[in-house]
């Protein structure tokens, strides 16, 4: 599935001396298990806890075919890309975080402040060792790319150094996103994390900016939105499958590709010019040039002179944080009703 950032370089080598804490790690939890055995704990499973248990756990989660059970809440983590960290900062978790990475666009407003106080690891993915310096017990990646094997950041090389990992459930594999997964993200990192009232009411504030922003635009005309992220011989754009289509939808438009069966893939121009899109969605990343830069180069191609959001020149702004499960899709909603249907918000 397409990863939105730029392929990450290669990080140096793991240094011996965190290679040889990672093998201390991993001896000592094999150390806990055999005397866990010794103690007739020989089922195979994790031995108790000898302190007392925490109110609401163990927690179980399946993620990405990957089963943790957590006894008690991860203390201190490390976020690998920027919608994993708002969504953290958004449930109440300052306190937990000793570490993010690969910021991509500018930080929702409100959490600007709390996420700035979090030391900054690496301005893309980090190496293993740099997150290995941070001491986590729990790493949450935002997209496929975080536990890239290639780079040395496996699910199972944090495993064996003795820590957890979930990653965003956009990468999972699955087919098909929607806002129904924002939420149960939401929920699913409240459950982590041992807050889940924090998250159920989380959920309920972004359903009513939803359910208010959908209210506004009904009735209106959908409007014919072409979503355009990159590419200069075809658009790459967002298919029927993807959450900005969904978003365009809640917000009173319709995704002229829409019948694309895949969350993201290639048009044509010529496809562009015959749907006719009235607005021009640009998704905005890191690493895939500049609004402005896409603005212009859309504006330069003579086969689009007559398109109707050409020639009125009106584009929206969606960062691409903003259409990836987290905490920003309803938001996104909002802002895009008030653009695509301004008359319904004087």
């Amino acid at each position: 599935m397409y990863d939105g950032t730029p392929r990450p370089v290669s990080p140096p080598p793991v240094s011996r001396r965190r290679a040889l804490r990672a093998a201390a790690v991993s001896l000592a939890l094999s150390t806990a298990l055999l005397a866990g055995c010794a103690a007739g704990t020989g089922s195979g499973h994790r031995p108790k806890a000898e302190s007392s248990p925490v109110k609401g756990f163990p927690v179980t989660v399946d993620n990405c075919g990957t089963s943790t059970t957590y006894r008690k809440p991860p203390a201190r983590v490390v976020t690998i890309h920027q919608h994993p960290a708002e969504l953290m900062l958004a449930l109440g978790l300052k306190d937990r975080l000793v570490g993010t990475a690969f910021p991509d666009s500018a930080v929702l407003p409100h959490l600007r402040k709390d996420y700035e106080a979090v030391p900054e690891l690496a301005k893309k993915e980090p190496s293993f060792e740099t997150v290995l310096d941070a001491e986590p017990d729990f790493v949450y990646g935002g997209y496929g790319s975080a536990f890239a094997e290639n780079e040395g950041r496996s699910r199972t090389a944090f495993a064996d150094a003795g820590i957890d990992t979930y990653l965003n459930r956009e990468y999972c594999g699955k087919k098909q996103v929607s806002m129904k997964d924002t939420y149960d993200e939401i929920r699913t990192i409240g459950s982590v994390f041992g807050v889940p009232e924090r998250a159920d009411r989380l959920v309920a504030d972004l359903r009513g900016r939803v359910d208010r922003a959908a209210a506004a635009v009904k009735g209106a005309p959908a409007v014919p939105v072409f979503v355009y992220d990159s590419g200069d011989k075809a658009a790459f754009t967002a298919g029927g499958k993807s959450l900005g289509t969904e978003i365009i939808r809640l917000a009173g438009g319709r995704n002229v590709f829409a019948d694309l069966d895949d969350v993201f893939g290639d048009a044509s121009w010529e496809q562009v010019v015959a749907r006719k899109p009235e607005v021009i969605a640009i998704y905005d990343y890191a690493g895939a040039g500049s609004v402005e830069q896409k603005k212009k180069f859309l504006l330069s191609l003579p086969a689009l002179a007559d398109v109707p959001a050409i020639r009125n020149k009106r584009f929206v702004v969606l960062p691409l944080t903003a259409t990836l499960i987290g905490v920003r899709p309803p938001y996104a909603v909002e802002g895009l009703a008030r653009a695509l249907h301004p008359e319904r918000f004087r």
